[in-house]
């Protein structure tokens, strides 16, 4: 969260927020099922992120914590630029979060079509090709 004393630069607290995601529950229950479902349809068990599941949760939630500062920041009149610094350092976590889940995608996802070959290795890497271009479009 960011929080602000007179025109002084925002301060990013990396703690997670204690209610969490707006909306409470996000990836549990029914979610998991249907993920799980869609897992098995396409062969594997967890996504490739699963293991640090736990950590891309927190990662996610003390970037939530940056957004709400932003909405503080602008409720109490901050000054423009403070604002703008604040933008750009939410912007690159977003990013850094992609690029490992992107990482992820390749390691896992990507890796477990090469060992099945065929056709499913080119779909899999057209996949994560057209997910690239969208990260670098941004």
């Amino acid at each position: 969260m960011t929080t602000t004393e007179a025109a002084g630069p925002p301060v990013t607290d990396t703690t997670a927020t204690a209610d969490g995601p707006a909306g409470g529950d996000r990836g549990t229950g029914q979610d998991q099922g249907q993920d799980q479902g869609q897992d098995a349809a396409q062969g594997h068990a967890h996504h490739g992120y699963h293991h640090q599941k736990d950590e891309h949760l927190k990662r996610l939630r003390r970037i939530e914590g940056q957004i709400r500062g932003l909405q503080r920041m602008v409720d109490e009149d901050v000054y423009c630029i403070d604002i703008l610094t604040q933008v750009s350092a939410s912007t690159k976590a977003l990013q850094s979060f992609a690029l490992q889940l992107l990482e992820e995608h390749l390691r896992h996802c990507v890796a477990d079509a090469a060992v099945k070959g065929g056709s499913e290795i080119d779909a899999k890497v057209e996949e994560a090709t057209k997910a690239i271009a969208r990260l670098l479009r941004t």
